[in-house]
């Protein structure tokens, strides 16, 4: 496959077939999935990805649906360098497990936590005004204070 120099985005790759420049297509099989290169004009050049890397598509239907998308529906295929077990084993995603574990803990604290609130919520308890609990505080706090200095000398 081409390397990322000679690569082509999205958005020219529909400029050419809108302009009818595309000549051909090239489905070609690698490990773990297929890539497309494009004949136009005496130019070849990879499908590229949003950030310039050669891209893949794991699945040969998605390809296609591609190419039809953008108006191309003839194209030679090449399976020789194919290789479907490639395919299942190399997509590891330790980021991704990472995020999915991430997610799950972030939503189990989230339903503890709503619980503990409508617990506090629910509570048959008297709620206790916030000027009493200021002035409970304040005589707290003078004790502690009267207590540090008798423990200074």
């Amino acid at each position: 496959m081409a390397t990322s120099t000679n690569t082509i985005d999205h958005a020219t790759l529909e400029r050419l077939v809108e302009a009818g420049a595309v000549r051909g297509a090239s489905i070609v099989g690698q490990p773990g999935g297929w890539g497309v290169v494009i004949q136009y004009g005496m130019t070849e050049r990879a499908l590229a990805a949003k950030r310039g890397a050669v891209r893949i598509f794991r699945k040969f239907e998605t390809l296609v649906g591609y190419l039809k998308g953008i108006g191309i529906t003839h194209y030679h295929v090449d399976a020789s360098h194919f290789d479907p077990v490639a395919h299942k084993t190399e997509r590891t995603r330790v980021d991704a497990a990472e995020r999915m574990k991430s997610t799950h803990q972030a939503a189990a604290y989230t339903t503890w936590l709503t619980q503990q609130v409508q617990e506090a919520i629910d509570d048959p308890r008297p709620s206790v005004p916030h000027a009493q609990v200021m002035d409970d505080w304040a005589i707290e706090r003078t004790a502690l204070l009267q207590q540090a200095e008798n423990i200074r000398g």
